[in-house]
């Protein structure tokens, strides 16, 4: 007769994969020069024409922006690759609902995948694993990213249960070869790959070892088949963590006290037309390593968002109007977990969602340095 699970893992992070090698690090730090050198060096080419002839055309202009943003994403991913290769990650493992996170993943993304004509399919039943939260955010994340950029048709994902012995099981299926190029595809594996071991590949990669799953990736006829195996099921009688605001703001100081870059790629747009506010709200979030975008009005924001959503948007209350509050409620629709925090000038107490009746986070300017980065912290892991 077997042993019940007891109500909290034992197990280290890396106790079911072995940690990257050196040489493995040496192939990665490579591999991240080539994605920032190769765009970088098309943009350069742009750029010299535009000084020689003084002009560059659409096509020009949306090539170069292409070239500085895959530059920009693979140092985002590089970012990534850093912190876990760091060493100082303190995993806090708790009970998570690895179904309702991974759904609010694809609700944050939903425009994107929208505006790259990408469907998902989803087949989740409710799994709860004892996990890092926000590493487990990140990996869904990840294999998003991952599979966004190299699917030709549609996205599959599946999580269930696996019959013995009982894991999580998370299955993600798409067609990284065109559908009319399949056909050709005769023997497993054929197609070119390139795309698929990308510097994406290595974060999506690396993240699940470091949260101690395996992934199992497989290729065959142009379809890509990746499986992630979770093993340590949350038990149904195990003790769940009290939902205290102090406690969770001071477990988020905690964490952000020990761990290198707590934030590094997630996103944060601001959005203030006052220079000096940017500049302020910018430098309050400097060491948490996020990926900040800023903009002076709200038609810069609405540009910006219906792009790709960020994880949060911290805006100025004075342009607070009709246009802002059309963007907060168009954004809540496709995202409703997603993390807004309003910035006043004058005095204002330092207010968490949970405590507001519109669900935005607030905080005074002259908090910023010392209240933003647990603030942050803190929405950002509400909605894991």
């Amino acid at each position: 007769m077997s042993t019940p699970p007891s109500s909290a893992p034992v197990s280290a992070a890396n106790d079911v994969t072995p940690e990257p090698t050196p040489v493995q690090w040496a192939d990665i730090v490579q591999q991240l020069g080539a994605e920032i050198a190769g765009p970088l060096s098309a943009a350069l080419e742009q750029i010299q024409n535009l000084a020689t002839t003084g002009q560059i055309d659409r096509r020009g202009l949306r090539l170069l922006r292409r070239s500085v943003d895959d530059a920009r994403t693979a140092g985002m991913l590089g970012q990534q690759l850093a912190r876990l290769a760091s060493g100082r990650l303190r995993l806090n493992r708790e009970r998570q609902h690895i179904t309702q996170m991974l759904r609010s993943v694809l609700a944050q993304r939903s425009r994107e995948t929208q505006a790259r004509g990408v469907q998902v399919r989803q087949s989740l039943k409710p799994v709860e694993i004892w996990a890092d939260g926000a590493l487990l955010f990140a990996l869904l994340n990840a294999l998003m990213d991952w599979a966004l950029a190299n699917t030709h048709s549609s996205v599959d994902l599946r999580l269930d249960l696996t019959p013995w012995p009982v894991k999580a099981r998370l299955s993600c299926r798409f067609a990284h070869r065109s559908l009319d190029l399949l056909a050709e595809d005769r023997e497993p594996g054929s197609g070119n790959a390139a795309g698929l071991d990308s510097l994406a590949w290595r974060l999506l990669e690396q993240t699940a070892i470091t949260l101690g799953v395996l992934p199992l990736r497989e290729q065959e006829a142009g379809i890509t088949l990746l499986t992630l195996e979770f093993n340590q099921l949350a038990p149904d009688d195990a003790p769940q963590a009290p939902d205290s605001t102090h406690a969770r703001l001071e477990a988020e100081a905690d964490r952000l006290g020990g761990n290198s870059r707590p934030l590094a790629g997630c996103q944060l747009l601001i959005l203030a037309a006052n220079r000096e506010l940017r500049a302020e709200a910018h430098a309050a979030v400097r060491q948490m390593g996020m990926l900040v975008d800023v903009v002076g009005s709200v038609a810069e924001a609405e540009t910006f968002c219906n792009e790709g959503l960020p994880h949060v948007l911290l805006f100025d209350a004075a342009l607070m109007d009709e246009a802002l509050l059309h963007l907060i409620a168009g954004i809540t629709r496709d995202a409703p977990d997603f993390a807004f925090v309003e910035m006043f000038d004058g005095e204002h107490r330092t207010q968490l969602s949970t405590a507001t009746s519109d669900g935005i986070a607030r905080i005074s300017r002259r908090h910023l340095p010392d209240a933003l980065p647990s603030l942050l912290m803190f929405e950002l892991s509400r909605r894991n």
